[in-house]
């Protein structure tokens, strides 16, 4: 799922090789330069009529890409990523010339500052009024204004925890470093997750940029190690359903998967806060396609469209006409999928805190854990 190894191994981003752009569902046709395919930026061809889009692996309905094509008559080039840390080099070099992708906040907040995306021009998607305002608040946190962005999906951090493994409700962060749960714990295997869990739980900003903060994030989560059973992000959901752990930091998309699987399975929010993150659609400067890159996002915004993208993908949707348009009364009220303003006020999202910053916390992430 989209969120998976989302803050993994930054230090190594200098390092990083292109081959990891391409398709999981088209290995054979990878357009990635350096991979005997075309080159979206070199393509010989003058490119009307095309758009080239990168996105998270499995972040969408498959049947979308074909029903865009059918009724706009532009033709799709897609590929995925993995990592947004896979994402900024390819974009930042402009070793590929894609016409519209999907960072998450953070990263779009990064890439503004950078000056690599357009703005979007508005009069081409009109379907942005399907997007709940209260979503597009939030994402002025890290594009003021909502100039180059449009969100996609969104989502929150929490506890999905064992009803029959664990004494009473779990409301709080603590539970993550109670001993009796020695070994039953499964902690989130990401830099700025994991230490958004320990700031937050000391009553500490989850942006800080205080070193003597960070190192005491840093001691809590060295002393919570010897109780972790192991440190996960794709693994938490499997071990979750099968019962192998009591408790486990996940993201609510997550969740709302588990929790079909499993009716043991619960899901909070803890009382501290959390983070709620968003991922949107930018356009990068040097888009060939801008309008047509328009027209996808305008599409993604349509009301059926989000709708399958959400039934597919199980990440909450900001479409509130998409919302209405669930027939499940459940999920359509669901906190986990849709939480409230109680929940929201108490979440934050993740700022760009600048590259030796983000050294630091990597730094003090290997402490705990090498």
């Amino acid at each position: 799922m989209k969120k998976s190894k989302l803050f993994v191994a930054l230090l190594l981003v200098s390092s990083l090789v292109f081959s990891g752009c391409g398709s999981k569902e088209d290995k054979g046709n990878n357009t990635t330069p350096g991979n005997g395919g075309e080159n979206p930026g070199n393509s010989s061809s003058s490119n009307k009529g095309e758009v080239y889009v990168y996105n998270w692996g499995e972040y969408i309905d498959p049947d979308v890409k074909k029903m865009f094509e059918d009724e706009t008559g532009i033709k799709l080039i897609y590929q995925e990523f993995e990592l947004n840390e896979d994402m900024y080099p390819i974009i930042k070099t402009g070793a590929v010339n894609y016409d519209v992708v999907c960072p998450s906040d953070y990263m779009i907040e990064k890439m503004i500052q950078e000056n690599l995306l357009a703005e979007i021009n508005f009069d081409n998607i009109p379907n942005i009024t399907n997007i709940d305002e209260m979503y597009l608040k939030t994402a002025e946190s890290f594009d003021p204004g909502n100039k180059y962005s449009v969100p996609y999906c969104w989502g929150t951090v929490g506890i999905l925890y064992n009803k029959t493994m664990v004494d009473g409700p779990v409301d709080s962060w603590s539970v993550l470093f109670d001993e009796k749960y020695k070994n039953d714990i499964l902690m989130i295997d990401s830099v700025r997750d994991a230490f958004m869990v320990a700031l937050t739980y000391l009553g500490y900003d989850q942006n800080t940029t205080d070193e003597k903060e960070l190192d005491a994030a840093r001691d809590l989560l060295k002393k919570q190690y010897p109780l972790v059973q192991a440190y996960v992000v794709d693994q938490v959901r499997d071990k979750m359903i099968g019962e192998e752990a009591a408790l486990g930091v996940i993201y609510s998309g997550e969740a709302i998967y588990t929790k079909r699987e499993n009716e043991n399975l619960e899901y909070v929010v803890p009382k501290e806060g959390s983070n709620v993150w968003i991922d949107g659609w930018v356009i990068p400067k040097n888009s060939k396609n801008k309008e047509n890159a328009e027209a996808w996002i305008n599409f993604m915004c349509r009301p059926d469209i989000a709708l399958k993208n959400f039934e597919y993908i199980t990440y909450s949707t900001p479409n509130k006409a998409a919302r209405e348009l669930i027939e499940d009364e459940d999920i359509k009220n669901s906190q986990v999928a849709f939480p409230d303003a109680s929940i929201l006020d108490r979440c934050k999202s993740f700022k760009y805190l600048g590259e030796d910053m983000e050294n630091i916390y990597v730094k003090k992430w290997n402490d705990v854990k090498y």
